[in-house]
């Protein structure tokens, strides 16, 4: 990313100081780019997507026996 590096002259004040960063911010398209990555999700690395599988197929059977037992009622789809 870009650093916005702004000096303060002998005779400006704190607020035109305060709009020159605003716009050299602005010009520089770093608030553009924070705000696009700032939702992104990473890739799930190789072992997350196969424990979630296994914990997924886990949950799966354990339903399927609860149904057989009749401790779950079973819902049609619609």
């Amino acid at each position: 990313m870009i650093n916005v590096n702004i000096e303060k002259n002998a005779t400006e004040s704190a607020s035109s100081v305060l709009r020159r960063f605003t716009k050299k911010v602005q010009e520089s398209g770093v608030l553009n780019r924070v705000r696009s990555i700032k939702y992104t999700e990473r890739n799930l690395s190789f072992y997350k997507k196969k424990k979630a599988a296994l914990e997924k197929i886990r949950r799966q059977k354990e339903r399927e026996t609860m149904i057989k037992l009749g401790k779950l009622a079973v819902h049609t789809k619609r």
